[in-house]
């Protein structure tokens, strides 16, 4: 499994919408998720070992960013579920309850979602301010699937300066992890 690092934060790219089934039953759209001051579009599969590194503190991180900041967020999964069985809407079921998720994990069934955003692999993390403008594309920590005492958290960093701002740094280092698993072309 490749690891894979995200290209660098095309500032001003306006957040594209979807409609896509969350784990808990309901239907979302990017309205339906982004906060007053911003939202955070992240990426993430239930079998990456990079996801299962930092699964906690993103959790952690974004209900802070959410319940303080006025930041809305939502997680999606874009794999092939039929290539990764781990990864399908069963188990993203039980790992948004496992880890008790305080933002909607959708499922990009046909993938068109990730490719809109260009999403390169799990976890990939987008910080758009109130406009909905990208200002951060980048990693939550220094971790990856290290375990690295008391990372400095970069993703709440930048998306509170934009909840504050509405502007990102201009210093940000890519999100590391594995390759989204494409359906084969038909």
């Amino acid at each position: 499994m490749p690891a894979l690092t995200t290209p660098n934060c095309d500032f001003g790219w306006t957040a594209v919408d979807f409609h896509l089934p969350g784990t808990d039953g309901r239907s979302y759209r990017l309205a339906d998720v982004r906060g007053p001051n911003g939202v955070v579009v992240m990426f993430l599969c239930n079998h990456c070992p990079y996801v299962k590194a930092v699964i906690d503190r993103v959790v952690r991180d974004v209900g802070e960013l959410m319940r303080d900041h006025g930041v809305g967020a939502v997680a999606i999964m874009p794999n092939d579920t039929a290539a990764y069985p781990d990864d399908s809407f069963d188990n993203m079921k039980l790992f948004a309850e496992r880890h008790r998720f305080p933002f909607p994990y959708l499922i990009d069934e046909t993938q068109e979602v990730a490719r809109a955003y260009d999403a390169v692999c799990t976890p990939d993390f987008y910080g758009f301010n109130a406009a909905l403008e990208l200002q951060y594309r980048g990693r939550l920590d220094a971790s990856g699937v290290r375990v690295v005492e008391d990372p400095r958290p970069e993703l709440k960093e930048a998306m509170i300066a934009i909840a504050k701002t509405g502007i990102g740094p201009t210093d940000q280092a890519p999100s590391m992890g594995c390759s989204i698993k494409w359906r084969a072309a038909a």
